[in-house]
């Protein structure tokens, strides 16, 4: 039976219709290359560092670097001008696209995504995008910063090494001002802090769970084995968290992105980190979401804004939590 479900993030309601899954071909196939031409030298792999200039290095204890973080050559957002809107006519409203873009290399390994870091890489890839974030908040004129981890061709990479990308901007986008509404309509304590207690009661939708982090497909997702990384501890803002807890997120979404690949093999994926604008107030809790790009948007969606999802969140769970048991400890 199809149903609707409301997502309390942003109060968009999403469509859950499983026999769709029946149709031929109803996931897509990840494709098998990303770059274009492969006879270049990997811009982010070790020996090529002379091609971009780091903003961020992190050294392990043999001087070698661990992670690097180095400036977008083709920003979205750059130059420190200040957010100016202009009126040029009654429907042409335009903005300075001043801020940072800079790119976060996951690992000196060019085969090493996220799922196949150690405990200790992903721990140092965390602390990473908290630290350029914490920068990027003391910038006069910026307001946020999204992170995020495009894995794979349909999901939007173009260079195949495992990387992310950070965009400090002087506006705080749509999406965001959505949860933010969601959270501020929501009655009673924290939305996400319900979430988790709802969750580990019903237990029907819990991928993963330690004394620091739950992973689920949440009860509103929008795309097949959708999942949801929240932190226990609440807290709006990513970059404000203690260490043990980036940790933690880290070795959450290793296990979850881990499962995925158990499940349904070398898919693509996003990955998209949400954390408060610098300078809102409560209420907010920092998260996760992970994003597999199993099926196209089509036009229904884009017509009414409205997400069909043909794997009930309850299915894939159970799916994914069969292939990696639930861990405990941080």
């Amino acid at each position: 039976m199809n149903q609707l479900r409301l997502d309390p993030l942003t109060g968009r309601w999403v469509v859950v219709s499983t026999d769709r899954a029946t149709r031929p071909k109803a996931f897509a196939p990840r494709m098998a290359s990303i770059q274009a031409d492969t006879s270049q030298p990997c811009p982010f792999c070790p020996g090529n560092e002379e091609t971009t200039s780091p903003t961020l290095e992190v050294t392990g204890p043999d001087g070698k670097w661990q992670v690097r973080v180095v400036p977008n050559l083709y920003p979205a957002f750059e130059g420190n001008a200040p957010f100016v809107v202009t009126n040029r006519g009654p429907v042409f409203t335009q903005a300075t696209a001043g801020g940072i873009h800079e790119v976060l290399v996951l690992s000196p390994d060019h085969q090493r995504s996220w799922s196949m870091l150690s405990d200790e890489q992903t721990a140092v890839v965390m602390q990473a995008i908290s630290d350029r974030i914490g920068e990027h908040s003391s910038i006069p004129g910026l307001r946020y910063s999204q992170a995020i981890v495009n894995a794979g061709r349909e999901a939007g990479a173009s260079i195949e090494h495992p990387h992310g990308q950070l965009l400090g901007m002087s506006f705080v986008p749509r999406e965001l001002v959505e949860e933010q509404a969601g959270f501020a309509r929501f009655a009673g304590r924290c939305l996400l802090c319900t979430t988790v207690d709802a969750e580990e009661n019903v237990n029907y939708r819990v991928v993963h769970a330690d004394e620091r982090v739950l992973v689920i497909c949440p009860f509103w997702s929008g795309a097949p084995y959708e999942m949801l990384v929240i932190p226990r501890a609440h807290g709006p803002h990513l970059h404000h968290s203690p260490q043990a807890d980036l940790a933690a997120v880290g070795k959450a979404l290793k296990v979850a992105l881990g499962s995925l690949r158990e499940v349904l093999g070398d898919i693509a994926y996003n990955l998209v980190f949400h954390s408060a604008p610098y300078r809102a107030p409560e209420p907010y809790h920092w998260h996760v979401h992970v994003v597999p790009k199993l099926t196209t948007v089509a036009g229904f969606e884009l017509g009414t804004g409205v997400l069909i999802n043909i794997v009930n969140p309850e299915q894939a769970a159970e799916e994914l939590v069969v292939k990696v048991p639930v861990a405990h400890g941080g």
